[in-house]
């Protein structure tokens, strides 16, 4: 094979993806990082999952989401409450504050998709998005 990899493109696109996303929610003070843990929480809304369920829902390593909702915490994005089956486990939940700043990252990063997608004619785009899941699906 020619050119860059498959991987090369993937690591690029994912590379230059959060420093868009970085970018564009800094006004918010938020990374992408903390977006995704918020945005998830944000669509969630209707439970309290624990950080491992969290971390499981996002890819994100467990130690890193326990850090990450402390520093939400402290900025009053989120609360971590005790969790009545696990006192071992603590479930996370989007303060009011946290649920209107969250909702204005969804729609700046909503916005940055569009951008990001436009060069694909609209026909390709939803392929594009299955291809993406299919590769996520797989387990390395």
């Amino acid at each position: 094979m020619s050119g860059p990899t498959p991987g090369f493109l993937v690591w690029r696109l994912s590379m230059k993806w959060r420093v868009a996303v970085d970018r564009a929610l800094g006004p918010l003070g938020l990374t992408h990082a903390q977006y995704s843990l918020l945005a998830s929480l944000y669509g969630m809304s209707s439970e309290r999952p624990s950080q491992r369920q969290l971390a499981d829902h996002t890819g994100l390593e467990a130690l890193y989401v326990s850090k990450l909702a402390r520093t939400l915490e402290a900025a009053g994005l989120l609360d971590r409450l005790p969790d009545p089956s696990d006192t071992r486990a603590v479930q996370l939940v989007l303060t009011p504050h946290g649920h209107e700043v969250t909702g204005q990252a969804v729609g700046i990063v909503r916005d940055l998709m569009e951008q990001l997608l436009a060069p694909l004619p609209a026909d390709r785009r939803s392929a594009f998005v299955d291809d993406l899941n299919a590769l996520l699906k797989e387990s390395l």
